[in-house]
C-alpha cells in the first residue's frame, strides 16, 4: 500500500492557511512580496520596512509573530514562507524559503489571470 508523501500533505495543508494569512494582513503580504521581488538576496529590518511603507515593529510582527496582534502560527516564519539568517553580530536577514518562493508565484500566477 502506497503511504502519502508527508511533505506533499503538510504543503496542501499548509496553502489556505498560507492563502488566509497574507489576506488578512497587508503588512505581511507586502513584506512577502517584497522579498519575492529581491530573491534570491536577503533584507534586514528597516530595509523591508522602508521598501513595504510600515515601521520595523510591524515587520518584526509580521515576520516573526507579535503578542496578540500578529499571531506566532501566522507569522510568515512560523508558515515556512520566509527564513531567518544571522549577517554579522546582532544583524538578521530574511529572506523567501523555496516554498514561499512557490506560494508566492503561484498566488501571482492568480492574481494575473483574473
Amino acid at each position: 500500500m502506497h503511504e502519502p508523501d508527508n511533505e506533499n500533505v503538510s504543503a496542501d495543508v499548509k496553502r489556505p492557511l498560507v492563502v488566509r494569512a497574507l489576506r488578512r494582513s497587508n503588512v505581511r503580504k507586502k513584506i512577502a512580496e517584497y522579498l519575492f521581488d529581491i530573491s534570491p538576496s536577503y533584507s534586514y529590518t528597516s530595509e523591508i520596512a522602508y521598501h513595504v511603507k510600515t515601521t520595523p515593529t510591524n515587520v518584526i510582527g509580521a515576520i516573526r509573530g507579535m503578542k496578540s496582534r500578529y499571531r506566532k502560527d501566522e507569522s510568515l516564519i512560523g508558515l515556512d514562507i520566509i527564513e531567518e539568517r544571522k549577517g554579522g553580530s546582532n544583524i538578521k536577514l530574511y529572506g523567501l524559503t523555496p516554498y514561499g518562493k512557490e506560494m508566492l508565484e503561484s498566488m501571482l500566477k492568480e492574481r494575473n489571470n483574473r
